[in-house]
């Protein structure tokens, strides 16, 4: 007995994989139980991807947190995401942040690299040109604190994994837009 075919998956079109774009979503929603669990399973039932998920109370007295998502797939695929999740009751606002273009986005990551010798200095040395801190090192390894944009973050992993990456751990994107304008 053959099992029920499974959906095709939205990145699987027929468009290509060079019209996929990477995008970042804003969502507001009610500080609730099970508001995040929705949001998630939007994205999981429709075959969707998510690919950073950040999520924090922004407004105490509101009782009001941000999801920050990014996600990829066509023009078309991001639009049925947003569609779909303002009919989300709890959900007040979703703001394609990357369609705006004026939005700053930022990850923190923490970097562990066995570094020994020659390796140690050169680690160093590379960390600096980052403006990556250290916050922890032993003899043999060090701890590296980075802030930035994704794609600084992925240069950083990228250059230390011929010296000695051991480990990552990264906190995922947080965005926001410039000016006056609440998003």
């Amino acid at each position: 007995m053959n099992a029920p075919a499974s959906p095709p998956s939205p990145y699987s079109s027929a468009i290509g994989k060079s019209n996929i774009e990477s995008h970042t979503l804003s969502i507001l929603v009610d500080n609730e139980p099970g508001v995040l669990a929705r949001v998630v399973g939007l994205f999981s039932g429709r075959g969707y991807n998510i690919e950073s998920l950040t999520v924090a109370e922004v407004a105490h007295t509101e009782h009001v947190s941000r999801i920050t998502i990014a996600t990829s797939g066509t023009p078309e695929v991001i639009e049925q995401i947003s569609h779909q999740l303002e009919r989300i009751v709890p959900i007040h606002k979703v703001t394609d942040l990357t369609t705006l273009g004026n939005a700053i986005e930022r990850e923190l990551a923490m970097v562990k690299v066995r570094g020994k010798g020659e390796n140690r200095v050169e680690t160093l040395r590379l960390a600096e040109a980052f403006k990556a801190k250290v916050i922890d090192a032993t003899l043999e390894s060090f701890v590296f604190e980075l802030t930035g944009a994704p794609k600084k973050i992925d240069d950083f992993i990228e250059i230390m994994r011929p010296i000695g990456l051991v480990e990552v751990s990264r906190t995922g994107v947080a965005a926001i837009t410039r000016g006056q304008e609440r998003t």
